[in-house]
């Protein structure tokens, strides 16, 4: 027996009314990669959106654009998982709904993944006034899943007004939930021997706040001297852009997911940041861009799916496939194959 049809305008309105299992059911939709699927995820998401480009300015009210967004990174093993469970306790026992999309390391051979986040974020995930909603990255280079603007779109129009982007941190992820998010919290570990071993200048270029996780007990110390040798980085890495009253300076705190110290501090860097990014109105240009990211994004993915889904395309791959591996033809001979037969099936 077939399932029942979707239907987009009640899922909207069951979003709108901050239903959880409504809210898990639009992400599933923008998430499903089957052609059917993603033409009633953009009925919905247009019906999700603010029609007044002004609608994603801040201000109060249950409309997607009106959270914070903060992207949260660090290398596997940081405490990202532990820290978001704290950060987000604190920030809903001060009154925000938050919403957490963890973005969870698919296998590349069964494309699944454990999506373990909500047993890692157990108090979160429990609150009623948050949302944990793991997604798989299917594949998806940088570390962050297909759908993650989709979706930041759809908790937004269910009232969270704080959206946490949770990457795998894999390197790519960094510059890419950057450009989704307003404000990009890098965490680092102390206790690694080098501190800045595998923190890339470029990482830190895009940091709007820096904290040195487990900070606790006897490692308090340890987290002190990382802070101050990413500080010492940061000035480094920043020049001397300091005649520029405008520019932001990263600061660089010390926090414990684990029991909690130093992360209303975090919280607080990350407001005055936005506050920053408001007064000088480069936070409505900054969503402003980044809806053109989204433009560009959507179209790459339609151009990919519409070429390998081409019957020419696809028959041009087997073949190609069977030569690169008898050693008749190079990749980028085969690439110019496909090209070809994807501009003869299309004249």
């Amino acid at each position: 027996m077939p399932p029942p049809p979707i239907d987009v305008e009640a899922m909207a309105a069951g979003v709108r009314a901050r239903v959880p299992a409504w809210i898990a059911r639009a992400i599933t939709l923008v998430e499903s990669t089957r052609t059917d699927h993603q033409a009633l995820a953009q009925r919905l998401l247009t019906l999700l959106t603010p029609s007044d480009p002004a609608e994603w300015l801040p201000a109060a009210g249950s409309s997607a654009g009106r959270s914070h967004r903060i992207g949260i990174s660090g290398v596997p093993g940081v405490g990202k998982s532990t820290f978001i469970d704290a950060f987000g306790s604190d920030l809903t026992a001060a009154g925000h709904r938050v919403a957490v999309l963890a973005v969870d390391p698919s296998s590349t051979r069964t494309r699944g993944s454990i999506l373990g986040d909500k047993t890692r974020m157990a108090r979160l995930a429990a609150d009623p006034n948050a949302y944990v909603r793991p997604s798989p990255t299917a594949g998806t280079l940088g570390g962050v899943a297909k759908a993650t603007r989709e979706a930041i779109v759809i908790v937004e129009a269910a009232g969270y007004d704080v959206v946490l982007v949770e990457t795998v941190g894999v390197g790519q992820s960094e510059t890419a939930v950057a450009d989704m998010v307003d404000s990009f919290l890098l965490l680092a570990l102390a206790r690694t021997g080098d501190q800045l071993q595998g923190i890339k200048k470029g990482i830190l270029e895009l940091a709007d706040v820096i904290a040195v996780n487990k900070a606790d007990g006897p490692h308090a110390a340890e987290a002190q001297r990382a802070a101050r040798e990413l500080a010492g980085a940061l000035r480094l890495v920043s020049g001397s852009a300091d005649d520029d009253v405008q520019t932001w300076s990263t600061p660089v705190l010390t926090c414990s997911g684990l029991d909690g110290t130093g992360v209303p501090e975090i919280w607080a860097q990350l407001t005055a940041h936005r506050n920053h990014r408001e007064k000088n109105g480069d936070f409505q240009e900054r969503r402003r861009r980044q809806q053109i990211g989204w433009m560009r994004a959507m179209a790459d993915d339609a151009v990919l799916t519409r070429f390998h889904a081409d019957p020419a395309v696809r028959a041009a791959t087997t073949e190609a496939e069977k030569r690169i591996l008898d050693g008749t033809l190079t990749p980028a001979q085969a690439v110019q194959h496909l090209l070809a037969a994807y501009d003869t099936f299309k004249g």
